[in-house]
């Protein structure tokens, strides 16, 4: 077929539109603006691509898949619903061509989801099972995030944001689940959901789709997936999951993680992430027995160990005795939270620099303006920007970042500065370190977009102390 991708530009589109190419369509896309490294992807792949939008770009064509992130008046849209071509949204292009007659592992829950589907999809890989994946990340070993094979099984991120502008449920409700595993449930998503009880129903819905002979796993911490998930037991069956428990895959003794007797040396630290880790081994393990593969439990915890991670999740740039620097994608408050704790107990001994880029939907909202000020507790000092975006969302509903910085000295124990941008942060970062001349620091900047560009500065600031 000849297919279009109106969106191309977006990790998961261009990821999509590779996958297709694999299957032997003629495929092409268009963005209003295409970068790298998708743009550098796109003709590594050979897959044309346009900048901008024309109407004559979708005739003749097969199937047009429509991106998230398209509207209506768009060129091609218009076009695509006054010709009468066929046209899917990209979760739904997944369903029919990617996961068909696949035993789908759907990774939902507002935290986690990206670094557990990455995580499954490696011990599942390195046990021989040959896995698919889709996530939006890319591993710190550069391997990327998607992968079509011939096996059985197929690992994918369950989004919970909208679908496309003609669908708005869930993108996890197109997923065809045989496992469904829900990380946490918090409130997310401000621009499309009014409130928890909203993101509620679409997990609801997930549930609805898993099949009697498969499963679901839920975070025991969390009292609404525990309700949600029974409310669905009739049907499916489900395990809550938890670390460091009598039943648990992974403990915690002396400061070390352990299953049983073995100590375990995984490249990432933290409790959110042994919790991710422990519902991933549980999945798996579920998995090889169905498959009989015999000692499943010691071949995932070999792979466990060798997993290399996921980019922008605690991803250390710069390390020295004195100075470290760690980039994370932390933007929610209970994320932000849960990463400062986790680099604390994981680099004792070092003063914390908590610096914070409010930019998702969510978080330049003031919907979490009071948990933020308790969220960078353990920070000796936290250096907040303006919103990424002021005319995105009205003053009535914009997080008011001066208001906040105010709140942190009582709410946190935090020194806190206001910067009016990553140029402004940056500067004031130079300043403030003198200050720690005898100090060992930790820079723990977190930000779900570019952060204005400030990680080479930051690195040059980190490197020249002695």
């Amino acid at each position: 077929m000849k297919i279009h991708l109106i969106g191309i530009g977006g990790i998961a589109m261009g990821n999509l539109a590779s996958m297709l190419r694999s299957l032997g369509h003629d495929v092409s896309g268009s963005d209003a603006g295409v970068y790298p490294p998708m743009s550098d992807k796109l003709k590594e792949w050979g897959i044309p691509y346009s900048e901008g939008f024309d109407a004559e770009r979708v005739k003749g064509k097969d199937l047009i898949v429509v991106g998230n992130a398209i509207s209506r008046g768009n060129p091609e849209v218009e076009e695509v619903l006054n010709s009468g071509l066929e046209y899917v949204s990209m979760s739904a292009a997944l369903e029919k061509y990617i996961l068909a007659g696949k035993k789908v592992v759907v990774v939902a829950g507002t935290h986690g989801k990206t670094t557990t589907t990455f995580l499954i999809h490696h011990l599942l890989k390195q046990v021989g099972l040959e896995p698919g994946l889709f996530v939006g990340g890319i591993r710190k070993d550069g391997f990327p995030g998607f992968e079509f094979t011939k096996g059985n099984y197929f690992v994918i991120e369950g989004d919970e944001y909208d679908t496309a502008f003609f669908d708005k449920a869930s993108k996890f409700l197109h997923y065809r689940p045989t496992y469904a595993v829900l990380n946490a449930l918090d409130f997310d998503h401000a621009d499309i959901f009014k409130d928890i009880g909203e993101i509620e129903i679409m997990f609801s819905r997930l549930l609805r789709l898993v099949p009697g002979n498969g499963k679901v796993y839920y975070w025991a911490g969390a009292a609404n997936l525990k309700r949600i998930c029974g409310e669905a037991s009739k049907f499916v069956k489900s395990e809550a999951f938890e670390f460091n428990k009598k039943d648990s895959f992974l403990t915690w003794k002396k400061g070390d993680l352990y299953s049983g007797e073995r100590l375990l040396r995984p490249g990432f630290f933290g409790n959110h992430n042994y919790r991710n880790a422990e519902v991933a081994l549980r999945v798996c393990e579920e998995i090889l027995k169905k498959e009989n593969v015999s000692k499943p439990r010691e071949k995932l915890l070999d792979a466990l160990e060798s997993f290399p991670g996921v980019k922008r999740r605690q991803e250390i740039l710069f390390e020295s005795s004195k100075s470290i620097l760690i980039e994370d994608f932390a933007h929610h408050p209970v994320a932000v939270e849960e990463t400062i704790r986790s680099v604390k107990q994981r680099f004792p001994g070092f003063k914390i620099i908590s610096l914070f880029e409010p930019r998702s939907a969510t978080s330049h909202r003031n919907v979490f303006q009071k948990e933020y000020s308790f969220a960078f507790k353990g920070s000796a000092v936290t250096m907040i920007t303006e919103i990424y975006n002021l005319k995105k969302v009205s003053k009535d509903n914009r997080l008011d970042v001066k208001k906040l910085i105010l709140k942190l000295p009582k709410h946190s124990a935090t020194l806190p500065f206001y910067c009016r941008d990553a140029k402004d942060l940056v500067q004031k970062v130079r300043k403030i370190l003198p200050q720690f001349e005898k100090d060992k620091i930790l820079i723990l900047a977190m930000s779900n977009g570019a952060f204005g560009g400030i990680y080479p500065s930051l690195k040059e600031l980190v490197g020249s102390r002695k």
